[in-house]
Parts: structure tokens; C-alpha cells; sequence
């Protein structure tokens, strides 16, 4: 959810349980403020929250100029701090994979793996037990990037892509009509297409470049992971995912209110 509507936002998502107290609120308005000046980021989105055994990870992300460029995540544990989280690499997630069970919510915690590794010792070799620490600050970056990749949602219109390639806001979106907004495949993934990239040229004729350039919701496998709900009289559309519970998007129809929080152990029901 943008920063900048962050009240009305987290209104919107709060029959979800997503609501924060006063404090934490107050504390977000003013330092998810700064943190979008102090780095220069044209967006700064508030992504959720990851609850801990000892305390919780709230995150936001720093978005550029291009909306589907790199984004910047970062964690604080109580709403004023704010450290910057390294990039998700390949290799981090498959160390991080083994990790099961809550965050502890203590970036410097070490967790303990124990891998049998084949070791040479001249002529000889044979296999060991060798342990590995893995940081949960890694878990933190790798669960965060695999949400965004699977969850992260964004209505169609809401961004659009120019012929030259950057994806910018689109200050024209008044937001879906209610029919569409009752649609799954009014839903985009908000990240790089994966699925629309191995279409023919067919597939892609009644396609509008500008809009349709993410991966819609409906083809998700497995098929039933979205929930997707009418509330306050038809007024709110709100989605929630049940691969990764605590995800939650809402959007108003005919207006440009819209956004996602996930709030969560950071567990997927998968794993």
C-alpha cells in the first residue's frame, strides 16, 4: 500500500485483522516519509508485517521511476529505524530454503543446519556432517522476494508501460468498473511477466501493450489459491491468498484506491 494514503489504506484492509495501533501508525506516517526523501525513491510502499517469536518485521519497499524496476526492501522493528536489506540472489534462497518454523524476530540470529557434505582427504573420501549458519536477515530478504514474486497484485490499468519501456504510474486509472473487479483476470501480478513472455503472437493480439504487459491471476496454478470477496456493499473487493495466508488486496471500484499488506509468519502453506 502506497505511503502516502497509508490511513485510508490501512482502513480499507482492517476487517482483515491488518489494523496497526495509533502509535504504530503515527510512527509510519512520519517515518516512511523520510525514508522516501532520504533515498530518493519515487514510491515507498508499506508491504506488511512478519510476525516474529520476539518481535515483528515491518517492511516497506522504495520503488524508482520504473515501477517494475528493483525494488528496495527494508525492515524496522519499531516503525521509526529503518535498515535496507541486500538484494535476493538465486544462492540465498536455496540456503534459506532448509529454515523452517517462525522468525524469531532478531536479524542477527543464527540459524543451524546440518549437511552432509562429501570431503577428500588424499586418496580417501568419504562424507560429513558440517554445519551451516544461515542469518535470519537472508531468511527475511528470500521470504519477502518469493511473496512478491507469487502475491503481489495490482489491477489492470492501475500502471502502464511506455513504447520506450519504463512502467509508470498511471494517473488516468479511475479503477475497475464492479463487473470487472469481481474478475480475477482484472488482476495482475506486480512483478516481471513470467507466463505472458511464452505466448505466441496470437495469444497476444488482443492484448493492449500499454496494460496487459504483467502475468494475470486467473491462469495461477494451483487453480482456487485466491479468494476473492465483495464487502462493505459492494463498495470493497478484497482478495486474499491462500497459498500465502496473510496476503490480503483491496481495491474500491471506480476509484483509484487500491493496494496489498500481507501480515504473517512468513510461511507458505506449501512448505
Amino acid at each position: 500500500m502506497d505511503s502516502e494514503s497509508l490511513l485510508l489504506s490501512l482502513e480499507l484492509a482492517s476487517g482483515s485483522g491488518q489494523g496497526l495501533s495509533p502509535d504504530r501508525r503515527a510512527s509510519l506516517l512520519t517515518s516512511l516519509l523520510l525514508v522516501k526523501r532520504d533515498y530518493r525513491y519515487e514510491r515507498v510502499l508499506f508491504w506488511g508485517r512478519i510476525l516474529g517469536l520476539v518481535a515483528d518485521y515491518y517492511i516497506a519497499q522504495g520503488l524508482g521511476e520504473d515501477q517494475l524496476g528493483e525494488r528496495k526492501s527494508l525492515y524496522s522493528l519499531n516503525c521509526m529505524e529503518w535498515s535496507l536489506l541486500p538484494p535476493a540472489t538465486e544462492e540465498m534462497a536455496a540456503q534459506t530454503a532448509v529454515v523452517k518454523g517462525r522468525f524469531m524476530g532478531d536479524p542477527s540470529h543464527e540459524y543451524e543446519h546440518i549437511e552432509m557434505q562429501r570431503m577428500t582427504e588424499g586418496d580417501r573420501t568419504y562424507e560429513d556432517e558440517v554445519v551451516i549458519q544461515i542469518k535470519e536477515e537472508s531468511r527475511l530478504v528470500s521470504v519477502i522476494d518469493q511473496i512478491d514474486k507469487a502475491v503481489a497484485i495490482i489491477p489492470r490499468g492501475a500502471l502502464f508501460k511506455t513504447p520506450f519501456g519504463p512502467v509508470h504510474v498511471n494517473r488516468t486509472f479511475e479503477g475497475l468498473t464492479l463487473a470487472d473487479s469481481k474478475k480475477l483476470s482484472s488482476y495482475f501480478h506486480f512483478v516481471e511477466p513470467v507466463e505472458l513472455k511464452n505466448k505466441s503472437l496470437l495469444e497476444k493480439a488482443d492484448l493492449d501493450p500499454s496494460l496487459d504487459f504483467m502475468d494475470s491471476l486467473e491462469h495461477d496454478i494451483p487453480k482456487g489459491s485466491w479468494s476473492i470477496q465483495m464487502e462493505r456493499g459492494n463498495a470493497l473487493v478484497v482478495l486474499r491468498s491462500l497459498l500465502w495466508p496473510g496476503l490480503t488486496f483491496y481495491h474500491a471500484p471506480r476509484t483509484k484506491n487500491h493496494g496489498y499488506i500481507y501480515v504473517g509468519t512468513g510461511c507458505c502453506w506449501m512448505t
